[in-house]
């Protein structure tokens, strides 16, 4: 699981521009993923809820797609929550020191 503070910016089904904060990547079942927190508004997206997408190296770069499977999206959502719980332990161990 990698921490991150970057700004990326995907292009939507439509063709417009849009800006997430990279929360973090982390490996399940032998792929990458991405959870983003949409910065611009997102349709069917609210301002609290993450969007988690496959990240698929290729030759030009990396491309983040989207996980189509539902059984899929619901066992990668649920190891995000697990390491973000961890990850928000940690913090709070640091403030408890």
């Amino acid at each position: 699981m990698e921490e991150q503070n970057t700004v990326i910016e995907l292009v939507d089904e439509s063709g417009n521009t849009v800006k997430f904060d990279l929360v973090m990547t982390f490996d399940y079942e032998c792929k990458r993923y991405a959870a983003l927190l949409p910065i611009d508004t997102v349709e069917n997206v609210g301002d609290d809820e993450v969007v988690l997408l496959e990240v698929v190296k290729e030759k030009s770069g990396e491309n983040f797609v989207t996980i189509d499977n539902p059984i899929l999206l619901d066992e990668v959502f649920n190891e995000f929550i697990e390491l973000f719980d961890e990850m928000a332990d940690g913090d709070e161990g640091e403030e408890d020191e």
